[in-house]
């Protein structure tokens, strides 16, 4: 039988970051939250962090992390005839790419969080690999662009994020005179979020170019829209982020041979309570307002990444 307030110990300096804040977190010394991880490992018979190079969980801890997780879903759920299992406000860490961040997720969550009480821990992560935090149990759920559920989880269609090709009308005048093609995308410097970002490299492989191919590196949303209305590269600009500058004409959208669309599935537990169960009806219900429909997301040939 485990014992949750070892648990709790070892989430602390995960979630924390470190012995001394998980202990400052706890109301406790950082000599006793070291005792109930030594305690925990000798129970276990093995290591449930590692502490070099970096502290991070082994294996084990990642599997007991996600037990723990799942456990404080469902504790959650008793609070109204069992006040004695702590406050009514719960803390969901989840994962999401940081486009969706950015733009449509803070207004479309907001109502929900009110009503639920509910304490966000976001993690950023690129659409493409958000679904490993949960395989490695450090998230409840996620967002992300990939279709197949992880084990012990659930996954439901939101629908899709439109991109768009996007650059000051003088950057398109000295790079793009006659559109896009295989030479000017071999010779203008686009604007990629980050190593994982594979956006960019979906687009020029239609027109047959291989990577390496000439971008800066940003890993901040806004910080790809400053780049690009300031004129240093081209990027691919969710439509939500896009448009104010396309109607200031700050920004000139540039034709893409097919829409860029890349689908938004939503990861959650399939024992994660009633709180991620209502999380997910509220945003199958939201999503449209704030996302291309399913049947549009499909329509429009979505983006593999």
């Amino acid at each position: 039988m485990l014992d949750y307030k070892l648990l709790e110990a070892l989430s602390a300096v995960i979630d924390q970051g470190g012995f001394e804040r998980g202990a400052n977190y706890l109301g406790l010394t950082q000599s006793a939250v070291s005792q109930r991880i030594k305690l925990l490992e000798a129970r276990l018979g093995q290591p449930v962090l590692v502490r070099s190079p970096t502290l991070g969980p082994t294996a084990l801890g990642k599997r007991l992390l996600n037990h723990a997780q799942q456990v404080r879903l469902l504790e959650y759920d008793l609070i109204d005839i069992v006040p004695s299992l702590g406050t009514d406000e719960q803390r969901l860490r989840i994962a999401l790419n940081a486009d969706s961040l950015a733009t449509w997720w803070p207004l479309a969550i907001g109502p929900f969080n009110q009503e639920h009480r509910v304490l966000l821990d976001l993690v950023v992560q690129d659409q493409t690999t958000a679904l490993q935090r949960m395989r490695d149990g450090e998230v409840a759920a996620c967002l992300c662009s990939t279709p197949r559920a992880v084990q012990g989880a659930r996954v439901v269609s939101l629908g899709g994020m439109r991109y768009m090709a996007v650059a000051t009308p003088r950057f398109i005048e000295r790079h793009f005179p006659e559109g896009l093609n295989a030479e000017s995308l071999s010779e203008a410097p686009g604007i990629v979020f980050g190593p994982d970002d594979r956006l960019h490299h979906r687009m020029v492989a239609q027109y047959h170019i291989a990577p390496p191919f000439p971008h800066h590196m940003c890993p901040s949303s806004q910080g790809v829209v400053q780049m690009t209305v300031a004129g240093l590269g081209y990027a691919l600009l969710p439509e939500h982020q896009a448009r104010p500058h396309l109607e200031s004409g700050a920004l000139v959208e540039i034709e893409t041979p097919s829409p860029i669309i890349v689908p938004m599935y939503w990861h959650y537990w399939r024992q994660g309570g009633q709180l991620l169960s209502s999380l997910t009806s509220y945003l199958s219900e939201q999503s449209p307002n704030w996302l291309l429909s399913v049947e549009e997301t499909e329509r429009g040939s979505p983006t593999p990444l």
